[in-house]
């Protein structure tokens, strides 16, 4: 039987030609620049303005704390008030108010005096807003390496399946070009070699697919990291393992609540200094005339104190306290539920990742048998003894069985990166 009737048998040649364009998409991205995960960690690390915006909070924190130094130093200013009254023909203002003229060029000094407790508890509020400026920034900073490494295990995902159906599409090849004589020499009908073309035909099909999908996610993981970069990449294999988890008590996750608490208590120790008696002195010297009498004595200085003692603000120092507590409950109910979910959550993670290891050998031991068929019917084929129909299956079967290990690897590794979130 001759194969050159069918016009829908030479449309299905075609595949060909399409098989060349899948190949020049193959050469490009083999031909990329490899990357690896640490290189995307790196990446969106160094570009993530909210990093940037966290460091910038503690460098402004030690600016307050800076500031706050300088607030109780000794503080000096100069004034010049000057005011003419004239009166003109009796009217005017009252002279024994205005004096006719007032001129005053002041250098003022003030000197608040506070006790080393209380400048000691403003500054341990600022440390305080400092580490819980930190916690957010290592926090923030797990996330975006969950999330670039999460992507990017996808991405190697992708990669790995267009490898894949790659190889099974020069096994696929191999066989056609010995089908295709044999059919020939009429040893199978046109039809079984229709069916393999059409077998053909969808891995084709599903060899585009995947490499628009990794085309896309390969683009999410540059996004994410800040990089723009339209070309293709190689993704090297991601080095994901297990890493040892800190104890629940200094982790980052769990450190932020014990600030919160320690901030609100520096809170009510400054509620309890804004009501201690206040202390202040001054002192001023230059020149103060009305220029009514002997203006050029008018040269001098003073000197004093000013004390400010709380008496009654209707028990608001009470309302504030209470507030403050409110707070700390708050706080610690938000810690209690935290503990709880943390331990279920790991716990829970542990579990998945023992039942995806499990069927690992399960899964190899399918890849081995469905290998193995496809090698016999390959060899039944060579001589004509073989069923098309169970070559299509067995090679069905061997596609199912390798895309099953890829996901089932993949989702190993997600489970390990969502483990690993925690590890600070």
């Amino acid at each position: 039987m001759k194969l050159h009737g069918s016009q829908e048998f030479e449309k299905l040649i075609n595949w060909k030609w399409a098989a060349l364009t899948v190949l020049f998409l193959l050469n490009s991205v083999c031909h990329a620049q490899n990357r690896n995960l640490d290189f995307y960690l790196s990446a969106a690390l160094e570009n993530s303005p909210l990093l940037k915006d966290y460091q910038n909070q503690v460098v402004s924190n030690s600016i307050d704390s800076q500031r706050l130094r300088a607030t109780y130093r000794a503080q000096v200013t100069g004034t010049s008030n000057n005011a003419y009254a004239p009166v003109i023909n009796g009217w005017g203002y009252d002279q024994a108010l205005t004096n006719i003229g007032s001129f005053n060029e002041l250098v003022n000094v003030n000197q608040a005096f506070v006790s080393k407790k209380n400048i000691n508890t403003q500054y341990r509020g600022i440390r305080l807003v400092s580490d819980s400026v930190y916690s957010a920034k290592k926090m923030s900073e797990q996330e975006l390496k969950r999330s670039v490494t999460a992507q990017y295990i996808t991405a190697f995902s992708d990669l790995q399946q267009v490898t894949f159906y790659n190889e099974v599409n020069e096994l696929l090849s191999n066989q056609e070009s010995i089908l295709k004589k044999l059919t020939r020499g009429n040893t199978y009908k046109q039809t079984d070699y229709l069916t393999f073309l059409v077998t053909m035909k969808q891995q084709e099909i599903q060899l585009k697919q995947l490499l628009i999908q990794f085309r896309n996610d390969y683009a999410q993981l540059c996004y994410l990291c800040g990089i723009f970069d339209t070309s293709s990449a190689t993704l090297d294999s991601p080095a994901i393992y297990m890493q040892q988890l800190p104890d629940v008590n200094s982790s980052v996750f769990f450190l932020r609540y014990k600030t919160d608490s320690q901030m609100l208590a520096n809170q009510i120790e400054l509620i309890n200094y804004s009501y201690h008696p206040k202390l202040n002195a001054f002192a001023n010297a230059g020149f103060s005339s009305s220029f009514l009498y002997q203006a050029y004595k008018n040269f001098g200085f003073s000197f004093g104190v000013n004390l400010n003692v709380p008496i009654y603000d209707g028990h608001q120092r009470n309302m504030l306290q209470h507030k403050v507590k409110l707070l700390e409950n708050t706080n610690d109910n938000y810690r209690d539920f935290f503990k709880r979910q943390y331990d279920q959550q790991i716990a829970m993670l542990r579990q998945q990742l023992s039942g995806t290891e499990s069927l690992t050998a399960d899964i190899l031991d399918q890849i081995k048998y469905s290998r193995g068929l496809i090698d016999v019917n390959g060899k039944l084929l060579e001589t004509g003894d073989a069923k098309i129909s169970d070559l299509v299956i067995a090679i069905n079967t061997y596609l199912t069985a390798k895309n099953l290990l890829t996901q089932n690897n993949i989702s190993r590794m997600q489970i390990i990166n969502q483990i690993n979130y925690w590890n600070r």
